[in-house]
Formats: C-alpha cells, sequence, structure tokens
C-alpha cells in the first residue's frame, strides 16, 4: 500500500479515555484512520520514562497519529500508571516505589491485561520509546507480536544515562522541568519520582535484559540518534547480537528523542519497515 499523507496537527483524535486494569485506570487513546483496516495488527505505542499519551504531541506535531495514518493501522496510545491521567501509583518515593524489574512486571503483566480490555485479539505492532522501548522488547520476547519499532530502547545500563538521569533531577528539583511536565501529568511528582529513583538506586546497575532479548522471533526496527544524550550506540549493537535479523536505523542530528527530533525520516523509516509487517 502507498504511504497516505500525515495528517495536519489539528486533526482531532477522540478524547482519552480511562480503561481499568488490574484495579487501575489507565489513560488510553485511540487512533482510527478513515482508511485503516482492522485486518492489518494495530500499533501500540509506549511511552518513555517521563512520557504519556499528551507528550506524544510535540511541537505541533502528533507523529503516531501520522504513523497510523502512513501506515493505514488503527493504534492505540495509553499511559502507564502514575503518568499523565492514570490513577497515581500510592506512596511513590516509599512502599510503591519501583524495583529493578518494574519494566519485567509492566511487560508481562499489565500490557497483556491492557491489550485484552481493549479487544486486540490479533498479535499486536509495538511502537516503544526508552523504557516503552524496553518494555516492547521484553513483551516480544515472550507473547506473539507482529513486529516491534524500538526508539531508543534501553537493555542494559550505561554510565551515560545515569548522568543524564542524574542532570535530570537537578533540573527538576532546580530548574523548570518539573513545570513542563506538569502540564502533561495529573500527579507530576508521581511520573517523575517513579522513573528517577529506580534508575538511580544501586539495584538498578545490574539491570540487563540482553538474554530475554534472544527469545525474540519477530521482525524488529532498531532506531537510535547519533547524539543521543540518553545511551550510546552499543545498546543496539547488543541487541543485534542476540536477534540477527533486526535491522536498524541511526539517525544524525537526533538525540534521545526520534520522533521529535527527526520526525520526517523517522516516519519514512518505520513506514518502509511496516510495510513488510502482516
Amino acid at each position: 500500500m502507498p504511504p497516505h499523507p500525515p495528517p495536519t496537527p489539528n486533526t482531532p483524535l477522540p478524547a482519552p479515555q480511562r480503561v481499568p486494569v488490574h484495579g487501575v485506570a489507565l489513560e488510553v487513546q485511540a487512533i482510527a484512520p478513515p482508511h485503516a483496516t482492522r485486518a492489518r495488527a494495530p500499533m501500540v505505542f509506549l511511552h518513555e520514562g517521563l512520557g504519556s499519551v499528551g507528550l506524544w504531541r510535540q511541537r505541533g506535531q502528533h507523529w503516531p497519529q501520522a504513523l497510523c495514518d502512513a501506515s493505514g493501522r488503527v493504534g492505540w496510545l495509553y499511559s502507564r500508571q502514575g503518568y499523565g491521567g492514570s490513577d497515581p501509583i500510592p506512596d511513590v518515593r516509599g512502599t510503591g516505589r519501583h524495583g529493578p524489574d518494574y519494566m519485567h512486571r509492566h511487560a508481562w503483566t499489565v500490557l497483556p491485561a491492557l491489550l485484552q480490555a481493549l479487544g486486540i485479539q490479533q498479535p499486536p505492532l509495538l511502537v516503544g520509546h526508552s523504557d516503552g522501548a524496553t518494555i516492547a522488547l521484553l513483551y516480544a520476547a515472550r507473547h506473539p507480536v507482529a513486529g516491534v519499532v524500538a526508539l531508543a530502547p534501553h537493555v542494559f545500563v550505561e554510565d551515560v544515562a545515569l548522568r543524564a538521569i542524574a542532570a535530570a533531577r537537578d533540573a527538576y528539583l532546580h530548574g523548570d522541568l518539573r513545570a513542563r511536565l506538569a502540564r502533561h501529568h495529573a500527579d507530576v511528582d508521581n511520573a517523575f519520582w517513579q522513573w528517577n529513583d529506580v534508575w538511580l538506586s544501586p539495584a538498578f546497575r545490574t539491570f540487563d535484559i540482553r538474554a530475554e532479548c534472544a527469545r525474540i522471533r519477530a521482525p524488529l526496527l532498531l532506531v537510535q540518534g547519533e547524539q543521543d544524550e540518553y545511551g550510546t550506540l552499543a545498546q543496539l549493537d547488543a541487541i543485534a547480537m542476540q536477534v540477527p535479523h533486526a535491522q536498524r536505523c541511526v539517525l544524525p542530528d537526533c538525540g534521545h528523542s526520534p520522533h521529535r527530533d527527526q520526525p520526517e525520516a523517522l516516519l519514512a523509516a518505520c513506514v518502509d519497515f511496516i510495510a513488510t509487517v502482516p
């Protein structure tokens, strides 16, 4: 199918809904281009460590909507617990603090239940960014998927990531990061500290999912910016060692968020990849 032109920035999407999963209401938004066919695997977008449904729209562009339109597929966005308009995590810096396996638990417990709640019965096409990309890889290691697009994934911990996350903590406490994030999260402290605390914890230094990646059989597109401030190309190298059939896309003049820094180039690469997926 030839790609369709992306929608204009003002194309309205339906209001997000709250979907109960394991007793927690998660914010979910559907994308349904008029020309999309339900016979093709739906895309499910998984946000970064400080992301949400609302944060996919940046600089007047809604990149997931553009990808759904260009590929003729239905899409779903959702905010994980504690992000966006989803229910917060109780006592997020105490008894509710994440352990090093928090992405494993989401991939293997929460995401399957969410797909069931949304009535998604066929293997989905997962598009994840940063923490969301890691969750997508973990899900694909255990569950059937039509394919995975992993934007700036983390499969082990690098010092460059910890330095950037420590700098984010300083910007949150002493700069304007908290105010900027508060526009996109109902409980901004819940969103920030659940991510920042676990990544900077000593226990997280041993996080490593390379062995899990070796079980991925589905088509896989790995994407990273050359100037990614949260990781190096060693992440893609490590995944490719475990998943030899993975395709790579390294974008110049691009940091940790390819869909914001290089939206057109990323869209073209993803449309080409998705065209090969049922």
